[in-house]
């Protein structure tokens, strides 16, 4: 599986294509399809704006589909003519059926969904591939996928809406933890530059506690919380019936509900 084509070279796209010839991918052996040339830039790659500029020698294998879901119909129509390729998408909410509408019911598929830490190396991915990808092209995309983080497949491809939900959407949610924790320190008196660092170093560095240990996600907060203690006395606000569990249940089954909406 040597020649790919990447569609669209957005955040996650570009962190693909970075991960790819990090890990030894020939940039002649790329081709990408993005508007915006420039966020593509690299030494021998090759780069066209739309489906109508792509050379005629170029047969792809696997065929990366990046754009956004309310991108899709007008983006991927036009890379039909491959298929005798494996189509990648990391798009929310597609699904194989979509891709079988769109490229032919026998089109090998694997749907995806990874998510930005990528950017860094450190992302995981949620594959499921359709019954005509074959056992190579399975390898490509797991290497493909692989060169950003974890790869875990399924056999089951609902679950991919909620894993869209938990790791799609997770570093967001991540995210704003370490914001409102910045907030809550100005609130309490600190300044606006020590609550952002305090609360940017605690959440990177109990992230990288977490991916290091073995230990579970409850012992480690337990290993943090003395009986009657500082931390007992916010988790006691955290954790009743209608605090962060509660809000985190709501919030996933929302992100899922919205994404079953963009499959149609």
């Amino acid at each position: 599986m040597s020649r790919i084509m990447l569609v669209g070279c957005g955040k996650m796209g570009g962190a693909m294509l970075d991960g790819w010839l990090k890990r030894g991918v020939a940039a002649s052996d790329v081709l990408v399809i993005e508007p915006n040339a420039a966020v593509a830039a690299h030494p021998g790659l090759r780069v066209v704006k739309s489906p109508g500029e792509i050379p005629a020698d170029f047969k792809p294998d696997v065929v990366l589909i990046a754009v956004k879901p309310q991108k899709m119909d007008e983006a991927v129509p036009a890379l039909a003519r491959y298929g005798d390729a494996v189509y990648l998408s990391i798009a929310a909410g597609r699904t194989h059926a979509y891709f079988a509408r769109v490229f032919g019911p026998k089109a090998a598929v694997v749907r995806s969904m990874p998510n930005t830490p990528a950017a860094v190396g450190r992302g995981i991915t949620v594959a499921v591939a359709n019954a005509h990808v074959s056992a190579a092209q399975r390898q490509a995309c797991d290497a493909l996928l692989a060169a950003v983080g974890e790869v875990v497949w399924t056999d089951d491809e609902a679950t991919i809406d909620v894993v869209t939900a938990v790791s799609g959407g997770g570093p967001a949610y991540v995210f704003l933890l370490a914001e409102v924790m910045a907030d809550a320190g100005v609130a309490a008196g600190l300044t606006r530059d020590l609550a952002d660092r305090l609360a940017r170093a605690t959440v990177a560095g109990a992230g990288e506690l977490l991916y290091r240990s073995k230990e579970s996600p409850a012992t480690l907060r337990e290993n943090v919380t003395s009986p009657a203690g500082t931390t007992l006395a916010a988790l006691q606000i955290l954790r009743p019936d209608e605090g962060m569990p509660s809000l985190m249940r709501r919030a996933v089954a929302a992100a899922a509900a919205r994404s079953r909406e963009l499959a149609g």
